[in-house]
């Protein structure tokens, strides 16, 4: 699938298969990158045009996001870092790993439990949670019932009128950029059921995951490679908050010896769109 310059392929992982961007020079460092909560690959396209040219750049989309078929199995954490692990492996590891928002569980994730596919990180205004709990755990029972929303959406047309419109409201309150992908795209990706139903799935697993990672701290160390943690600070209102969600970065940033944490204090959530140049001078900095 031909989307904004570059073309798709589907990508076997971990028993799912995920829409796969597989750009820039072959022979360069490899940069795997993943989204967060409802993120599409296109959504990263003003940083890939910077990376392209020095680095291997590979963006996938999880199971029901983006163009991936609906995943087989349910939003987890363990499923998430699996398929990471099984495209890090194909892509000739270690890897660099790009990881935004929600996606930082995973890639946190799996630099613990597959140290070797992993040789630096930058994570892009990442979700934190400071005391996780993961119960009641709903998200695989109500896995059947957000494929079934899926569906509903998609036979009533629902999802073509919601899913765009969606996208517009999220990113007037996440980016200062207009949004510069094709309408025509926009629609075939929000305008499906099933990303609609996967986000509000990924909803559900979202405080499992962060509870699944929270005990795999307990058990894993994270490895001693180069970290970059970007905070956003343009779009948090409240000065606690903005201190708050700054003191989980730095904690994050902490991890690695090589760690350290990067604040735009005039920048939104959506870095990757935003401010291309701090993500390709993270990149950078974890490679240099």
């Amino acid at each position: 699938m031909t989307g904004t310059g570059y073309t798709s392929t589907l990508a076997e992982a971990a028993g799912e298969r995920v829409d796969l961007i597989d750009t820039g020079r072959r022979d360069g460092p490899p940069l795997l990158i993943t989204s967060g909560l409802g993120g599409a690959w296109f959504d990263w396209d003003p940083s890939v045009a910077l990376l392209r040219d020095a680095h291997r750049v590979l963006i996938y989309d999880r199971p029901g996001l983006g163009l991936s078929p609906a995943g087989q199995a349910p939003p987890s954490l363990r499923r998430d870092v699996r398929i990471m692990a099984g495209l890090a492996e194909d892509a000739g590891p270690p890897v660099t790993v790009l990881a935004h928002s929600m996606g930082a569980f995973a890639a946190e994730a799996l630099a613990r439990a597959h140290p070797k596919l992993v040789n630096a990180m930058v994570l892009v205004d990442p979700s934190y949670e400071h005391a996780p709990r993961g119960r009641p755990r709903v998200a695989a029972v109500l896995h059947p019932l957000t494929r079934a929303l899926a569906a509903v959406l998609d036979l009533t047309r629902l999802a073509r009128l919601a899913g765009p419109a969606g996208r517009r409201v999220v990113l007037g309150f996440t980016s200062d950029r207009d949004d510069t992908v094709p309408k025509g795209l926009v629609r075939d990706v929000y305008g499906r059921g099933t990303v609609l139903g996967t986000i509000v799935a990924e909803e559900f697993a979202y405080r499992e995951m962060a509870a699944d990672l929270a005990a795999l701290r307990e058990r894993r160390p994270f490895p001693p490679i180069p970290l970059i943690v970007l905070t956003a600070l343009g779009d948090v209102q409240d000065t606690g908050r903005g201190r708050e969600w700054s003191r989980g970065h730095r904690l994050l940033a902490a991890m690695s010896p090589r760690g350290r944490q990067v604040e735009l204090p005039g920048a939104r959530h959506m870095l990757q769109l935003d401010r291309p140049d701090a993500i390709a001078d993270a990149v950078a900095g974890v490679l240099g």
